[in-house]
């Protein structure tokens, strides 16, 4: 089984909600036929609905980059500066995982 990187999860989860907002698009497209006020105000709601989404969705993009970007940096830099520390807390790390596994 593959492991995917925090990168990979968070490109497959903006993908999925693009294609969330694509489909809610095609929705409310073949919903234009249908007549009546309410389904006027129900039509104008999604799309104010899904402006906000894309809205949300662009800014969580932007953010979700920046931060994971700048933990990269900080932790290379970390470990640039400290290797003997980050190596034992790998070590420790390894430890107590291969304890949890044999726990199993």
């Amino acid at each position: 089984m593959e492991r995917k990187t925090t990168n990979q999860v968070q490109d497959d989860l903006l993908t999925e909600f693009q294609a969330l907002v694509s489909d809610t698009e095609k929705l409310l497209q073949h919903t234009a036929g249908l007549a009546g006020d309410q389904a006027d105000q129900l039509r104008l709601q999604i799309q104010d609905s899904l402006k906000r989404a894309r809205e949300t969705l662009r800014d969580a993009e932007g953010a979700l980059r920046e931060r994971g970007k700048a933990a990269v940096d900080a932790t290379e830099g970390y470990v640039q500066e400290h290797p003997w520390q980050s190596i034992g807390i790998s070590a420790g790390i390894g430890f107590l995982l291969g304890l949890l596994a044999a726990r199993r």
